[in-house]
């Protein structure tokens, strides 16, 4: 410890004014750590005069830059290494801060560091490598390369499958986007296919994309496809027609009939879709729905029954026959009659007698129902015959509540045995039950079925009358 005369000795031949807190006209006491400090203080040395006799010193009063200056600085940064905050070590290549994101401090200035505007103040610092700095912004996380835009297109590919962002960009001539898209196209990843597509939709004339891709044919379903979801629809007709695929424009423009909800309307887009390149069979196929349509609104027009209104319009043709069937049964109109459906729409006869026989079961036409069977033979005798099963017939009528005597008609002229038994047992008919038993000569089982009905019915008597006949040969 100095004595007080050789503090006031030491302080008077210091080359710096000593510092007071009572000194409040000294300019050093307004400063702080800051920017504005920092300016101030080069502007007090700015102002002097003559440069030239000012020394610049530090606090230890050694001059800054020289050896036994640099020598303390360095000891005593490595004792601050040890007991103050780790703050993230940055390596010598690491970008600086802005003027905007750096600060200046007091501390910065004492210890000498060539900061801001102080161009005149060297210093020779120690080792960057061990050196402490405040913390900094953090890197942004992207690579150099990613922004510069420097990959390959099979580089550019492999980080599109990988979810990594990117720039296409950069490929701008016609050869790299082409070897681009053929880099997508060998990686068979349809969503890195679709979006190179894209690009090239956004960056090519159509002529020349659609040229391209003729000779590319998975890119060239792929864009296809992409096409079709996005509803592009006019560029897709276009590509179509440069491609010659007639067929498939024609069906393309006729799928807007789809959104079209007025009949009237689709009626007449219909007729226009005669005109279009269609085959043979699928022309065929679009003037039938566009006279089926034109029927079915004509037939809605004529009835003018609210609750029927609407049900008609848009159907299949078996759907307008068995309306038909139920409302226009015995019409012999060419429009509404079912024949007259069935010949223009060249239903089968199949489809014609079960449409008819759902109809009119449905309604309780007995009489109906039973001339659809009826048939004549050569000898002029008439038969029930049916263009399907008669096991069919009868799930058909059981289905729309025909009552036992309709159904035991049917369930006789069942061909196989057993199932003309399970079919006359699940509806009470004894008698079919009994006369099949009869042609089985099948006594034990006729005797078996005796015990099921009931006690003095017909049944149980015809039973008897079987059994007692001694001309039947019963083989059991």
């Amino acid at each position: 410890m100095m004595k007080k005369g050789d503090e006031e000795d030491y302080w008077n031949s210091s080359k710096c004014k000593a510092f007071t807190f009572d000194d409040e006209d000294d300019e050093f006491s307004r400063l702080k750590e800051s920017r504005q400090a920092v300016n101030s203080i080069r502007r007090l040395v700015e102002e002097d005069g003559d440069e030239d006799e000012v020394e610049k010193v530090s606090w230890s009063g050694e001059p800054i830059g020289s050896i036994a200056w640099s020598v303390t600085e360095t000891a005593a940064s490595n004792q601050r290494t040890d007991r103050e905050p780790a703050f993230p070590r940055i390596h010598t290549d690491t970008p600086t801060l802005g003027k905007s994101q750096s600060g200046h401090s007091l501390s910065s200035l004492f210890k000498g560091k060539n900061r801001g505007n102080f161009q005149n103040i060297t210093e020779t610092p120690p080792d960057r490598s061990t050196r402490i700095f405040a913390p900094e912004l953090r890197k942004p996380k992207f690579d150099t390369k990613d922004f510069v835009g420097e990959y390959s297109p099979e580089e550019t590919v492999q980080r599109m499958m990988h979810g990594k962002a990117v720039t296409l960009e950069k490929f701008r001539s016609l050869q790299d986007k082409l070897f681009l898209l053929d880099s997508a196209v060998s990686c068979h990843h349809g969503n890195v296919i679709t979006a190179v597509l894209i690009h090239l939709k956004r960056t090519l004339s159509k002529e020349v994309l659609f040229s391209e891709l003729q000779c590319r044919q998975t890119a060239l379903r792929h864009f296809i496809q992409y096409l079709t979801e996005t509803r592009d629809q006019d560029l897709l007709l276009e590509l179509l027609r440069s491609l010659g695929r007639t067929d498939e424009v024609a069906l393309l423009q006729y799928k807007e009939h789809l959104n079209i909800g007025d009949a009237n309307k689709k009626r007449d887009f219909l007729k226009s879709c005669l005109s279009l390149p269609f085959s043979a069979e699928d022309l065929a196929h679009v003037q039938d729905q566009h006279n089926l349509l034109d029927r079915q609104i004509i037939i809605e027009d004529t009835d003018g029954v609210a609750e029927r209104r609407g049900k008609l319009l848009n159907t299949p043709a078996i759907a307008t026959l068995y309306y038909c069937c139920l409302y226009h049964y015995n019409n012999q109109g060419p429009i509404s009659s079912p024949s007259s459906i069935r010949q223009t729409f060249k239903l089968s006869e199949k489809q014609y007698f079960v449409t008819a026989l759902a109809a009119r079961a449905k309604l309780k036409a007995w009489p109906d129902v039973h001339a659809l069977f009826s048939s004549r033979n050569w000898l002029g005798f008439t038969r029930k015959k049916a263009p399907i099963s008669f096991q069919r017939v009868v799930d058909i009528l059981q289905r729309n509540s025909a009552p036992s005597q309709v159904l035991q008609d049917y369930i006789g002229l069942v061909d196989d045995p057993q199932l003309r038994i399970s079919l006359a047992s699940r509806h009470r008919c004894h008698d079919i039950v009994i006369n099949t038993y009869r042609d089985m000569k099948d006594r034990q089982l006729l005797l078996g079925y005796r015990a099921k009905v009931e006690r003095g019915s017909a049944a149980e008597k015809k039973i008897d009358e079987l059994l007692n006949q001694p001309q039947i040969r019963w083989k059991n």
